[in-house]
């Protein structure tokens, strides 16, 4: 990238920090206009007491701001609605930093009850969570995406046998509710699969690129299009309302309608809102659409560095790097070609970046769990869109995709136990430190090889010297055990015949039906000095010993990735 392009983004980035809360809730477009058109402050006098909403969105993709303005500075002003439950199936919150997230509903006495996959964001609602002043669920993201889509077809629950055997299985763990003393249980056991279900859905509160002066509204120019379909026919299918913030208006096509005005109660124009993060929808990039602009290098690069321009997300070191490319190396030996893969967010990321730029690339069709299919997700605060994808579908049919079609999932973890079990959910003790494990149940559910990568302990110091890697100072244990609580099932995934992985820091290991075993170890460590006293479980080694990872893991230096090999010095 350019020096003068850097700068460009850099004087971007400045002003949008400097402007990024500004709104005008009671702008109004001139001229004709459907009854359904009317001002933010309007909109949120729709949602009554007691109200079931569902937002939409994820991470800095399609967010609802202006509605979720009105709705708080309404309840600052009159003191209503009040006792809303809210639900986000994915992550739409701002870590207590950006504003126009979900985390301005986070009020006490305005919210009840937060529902979602992932929390980690939503520092605000973990926050009244925490001082016993809002009920918090969670549950598998696929789960909510496919009890909402059950709702619009006039159902009230989904079965599924994800989360069986995890925190998410009333027999073995919570259930749904975070918090104790929950008024609701949403999870339910039924014979041998579980039974998800939402409370009935009364407000549907959707973000989309457009609406024509009749209400009609278009999703053309979206970066994703998450549940906006479900949510609006599901609160149809309940007598509720539908409420939409669109960026201005087009000219009507009745060919490309995503939304008839006879389903839509309020239309608000939001002259500033955004396709995702930096770029105004009017100004939307062309790179997150479907075809995007064939640059694929410089779209990388660009995202790159507003990442870590922002720093919203962890710079990666050496030792991060090398442990991508390991993540790419046991993904390239262990997966067949052609792969449907799904890539999970923070060193899932990376593995990503490798396959992508590899020979392999051809034969792989990335995926989000946000309906995303094809191209090359996303990093960092862009998360669930895609480079250049090559359609857009529903979050619920990806996931339901996944159950029969998904042949890889490379995810993150907290904590791995001896019996192969993740910990994705839970951080610490705090309800301020609680994660929710986003897609990875529903998603992992369906993986037919699951690659789980994440640093071996916490905080420990490596040097990479001369192709090998060194144990500077230990850290904590991320292998232990037993988990804090179980995110996905290790002997689930034997019933079922899947592949599963733990790449880490000082090798990769393989779940068998004794347990974990180390297969391949990093160039430099020796297993009896370097990884057995510092493992919280016992691991075993397979006939022969593990293998030595290439030292092009550790350089980055010469090599390529091939089929059923991985990483192939060149």
């Amino acid at each position: 990238m350019r020096t003068i392009e850097k700068l460009g983004l850099i004087a971007r980035i400045v002003q949008w920090r400097l402007t990024w809360a500004k709104r005008n809730l009671d702008f109004l477009p001139e001229g004709r206009l459907a009854a359904q058109f009317m001002t933010a402050r309007a909109a949120a006098a729709l949602v009554s007491d007691a109200a079931v909403c569902l937002s939409t969105g994820m991470a800095g993709n399609g967010r609802c701001s202006t509605l979720f303005w009105a709705i708080r500075e309404r309840f600052q002003a009159e003191g209503a609605p009040r006792n809303l439950t809210w639900i986000a199936a994915g992550g739409q919150g701002g870590r207590g930093r950006a504003p126009g997230t979900v985390e301005e509903v986070a009020l006490e006495g305005l919210l009840a009850r937060f529902i979602s996959g992932h929390t980690e964001t939503a520092r605000a609602q973990l926050a009244l969570a925490e001082a016993g002043r809002m009920e918090l669920h969670v549950m598998p993201q696929g789960e909510i995406c496919l009890a909402l889509e059950a709702q619009a077809q006039g159902l009230d629950s989904v079965l599924s046998r994800t989360g069986i055997d995890t925190i998410a299985d009333p027999r073995s763990g919570r259930g749904s509710a975070v918090t104790p003393d929950a008024a609701e249980q949403f999870v339910s056991v039924d014979d041998d699969q579980l039974r998800y279900r939402l409370p009935r859905l009364d407000v549907a509160v959707l973000s989309a690129p457009w609406a024509d002066r009749d209400g009609n509204v278009y999703f053309q120019g979206a970066s994703t299009l998450t549940e906006c379909q479900d949510a609006a026919q599901a609160a149809r299918a309940n007598g509720g309302k539908v409420l939409v913030s669109v960026a201005g208006m087009i000219e009507p096509d009745s060919e490309r309608i995503s939304l008839p005005a006879a389903m839509v109660d309020a239309v608000v124009v939001n002259p500033r809102q955004e396709q995702t993060v930096l770029a105004p929808q009017h100004r939307n990039w062309r790179l997150f659409e479907v075809g995007g602009d064939g640059n694929d290098e410089a779209a990388i690069e660009k995202l790159r560095f507003i990442n870590r321009t922002l720093k919203l997300t962890p710079l990666r070191g050496p030792v991060e790097c090398a442990l991508a490319r390991l993540g790419a190396h046991v993904f390239a030996a262990n997966v067949r070609s052609p792969a449907c893969a799904n890539i999970g967010v923070g060193l899932g990321e990376e593995v990503c970046r490798e396959l992508y730029q590899s020979a392999l690339h051809p034969d792989i069709t990335f995926t989000t769990e946000t309906g995303v299919y094809g191209g090359l997700p996303a990093p960092g605060v862009y998360f669930g869109a895609a480079v250049n994808p090559q359609r857009m579908e529903t979050s619920s049919w990806m996931f339901r995709h996944y159950q029969k079609h998904l042949d890889a999932a490379v995810l993150g973890f907290l904590q791995v136990d001896r019996h192969g079990n993740i910990n994705a959910s839970k951080r610490g003790p705090r309800m301020t430190d609680y994660v929710g494990a986003g897609g990875l149940p529903s998603i992992a559910a369906g993986a037919q090889v699951c690659i789980f990568i994440g640093t071996f302990m916490q905080g420990a110091q490596w040097r990479m010297d001369d192709q090998r890697l060194q144990l500077v100072q230990p850290g904590t244990p991320k292998l232990v055990d037993q988990v804090d609580e179980i995110s996905f099932s290790g002997p689930q995934a034997l019933i079922h015949g899947k592949d599963v992985w733990y790449v880490t820091s000082v090798g990769a290991f393989r779940l068998s039906e004794t347990g974990l075993v180390l297969e391949i170890v990093m160039p430099g460590l020796d297993i009896e000095r370097d990884i057995r006293p510092h493992c919280g479980l016992e691991f075993g080694l397979p006939a022969g010993g593990p293998q030595i990872a290439p030292s092009a893991v550790l350089t980055g230096q010469a090599y390529g990735l091939e089929w059923g090999k991985g990483l192939v010095t060149q």
